[in-house]
């Protein structure tokens, strides 16, 4: 799930950016908020790399406890990062996925931290 979790990320930020280009001589107010959410166009990279080492981090988890409770925090912290830009964009609509994972995350810490 995960994995096409980051698909459906990446293929929305990719749109984002071809939506960007689209819509140069639109107003700000005329946009769509996803793509303001995805903050400047620098840290694309990084949040794909982060996406990507969470998902390694799980999976290799699996195996390594300790490696999953540390992937599942980074996973928690990236998506607390996402609930802040699209609050700050005023996209309600794409805020409640992202605060899902956050809860859905801060469970698995807690399920994982107890059972060590």
């Amino acid at each position: 799930m995960f994995v096409a979790y980051v698909h459906h990320r990446r293929t929305r930020v990719g749109s984002a950016v071809v939506l960007r280009r689209r819509q140069t001589h639109q107003t700000a107010a005329t946009r769509r908020p996803d793509a303001r959410a995805a903050g400047p166009l620098g840290i694309l990279p990084f949040l794909g790399a982060a996406q990507i080492a969470g998902a390694l981090g799980l999976i290799i988890g699996i195996w390594f406890a300790p490696l999953a409770i540390a992937a599942t925090i980074g996973v928690a912290l990236y998506f607390v990062g996402a609930v802040g830009a699209h609050l700050r964009v005023g996209d309600n609509v794409g805020t409640l996925p992202a605060a899902v994972l956050v809860v859905v995350s801060g469970v698995l810490i807690g399920l994982r931290a107890a059972v060590l």
